[in-house]
């Protein structure tokens, strides 16, 4: 008994965690740009000598699907898609930076540039902040162009550039705020310290630190437009009759165990 109900136990454990991960996808089916969350099953043996015969099934988070979501025209000046690969920066409360496809962008009572989630969208140099203006125009490249407030002649002044990027997309994660970023990489650090003899000391320390990621020139944006959810309805409704099938077959499994195991103890009593 102890073989199958260890592997049927791993499975609904897994497939309710696949699940988790689907019904957090279908829950964001109009979630301006959000980005589908990938998952999969993976079969690891159990770290014991005495157990070579034992496997168990674990989730392995994939990153996130960056197929892009379907553009659709808002006419709202601080509105904006991006066309192809790219994503918006946006500064993180802990001042980090993380990344964003969501361009449904508004103005804070203080002036900031920010996501509709309040997080400031990054310039050229730091937070975008917007002066009171008669009218407003992103260009393809980011550039926000504004006509100031009280300006008869509607002269166009340009205030500052919204950081696009387009880094690995290998490599991004989902932070808990729904926004995307990079692992902290491991950074060794040598510092020289002078010594009382008048010597020199080396001293080698680690930490983790953000991975800077530089404007991109290429990436553009449609002004005036957003760009919808990734997720597909239809699959994303198969996936989860199929994970609740899987789920439903492996408590089968354990119940069976649990029958066969009664059973032999009445044989041997």
């Amino acid at each position: 008994m102890d073989k199958m109900i260890y592997v049927a136990m791993s499975g609904a454990k897994s497939a309710m965690a696949l699940q988790a991960t689907n019904n957090h996808n279908l829950a964001n089916i109009n979630t301006t740009g959000f980005r589908e969350d990938l998952a999969a099953s993976v079969t690891h043996n159990v770290p014991d000598q005495a157990l070579q015969t034992r496997a168990y099934v674990d989730v392995d988070t994939k990153g996130v699907n960056v197929s892009a979501g379907q553009i659709v025209n808002t006419g709202r000046d601080l509105d904006i898609a991006i066309e192809g690969d790219g994503l918006i920066a946006v500064m993180n409360p802990d001042g980090s930076e993380a990344y964003t496809r969501a361009g449904n962008l508004r103005i804070s009572p203080t002036g900031l540039l920010e996501t509709i989630d309040g997080l400031p969208v990054m310039g050229n140099n730091g937070p975008i902040t917007i002066s009171p203006y008669e009218s407003l125009e992103i260009a393809e490249d980011g550039t926000i162009s504004i006509v100031p407030l009280g300006d008869e002649g509607g002269t166009l002044a340009v205030l500052d550039r919204i950081k696009l990027v387009n880094p690995d997309t290998d490599q991004l994660q989902r932070n808990n705020n729904g926004t995307l970023g990079l692992p902290p990489q491991l950074v060794r650090k040598t510092t020289l310290v002078a010594t009382e003899e008048g010597g020199v000391e080396r001293n080698v320390a680690t930490e983790y630190q953000q991975p800077f990621v530089g404007a991109d020139g290429t990436v553009t944006v449609v002004n005036g437009a957003l760009e919808t959810s990734n997720v597909n309805p239809s699959h994303a409704m198969i996936t989860m009759v199929e994970l609740s099938r899987i789920f439903e077959m492996q408590m089968k499994l354990m119940k069976t165990a649990e029958e066969n195991d009664a059973a032999i103890n009445r044989i041997l009593t």
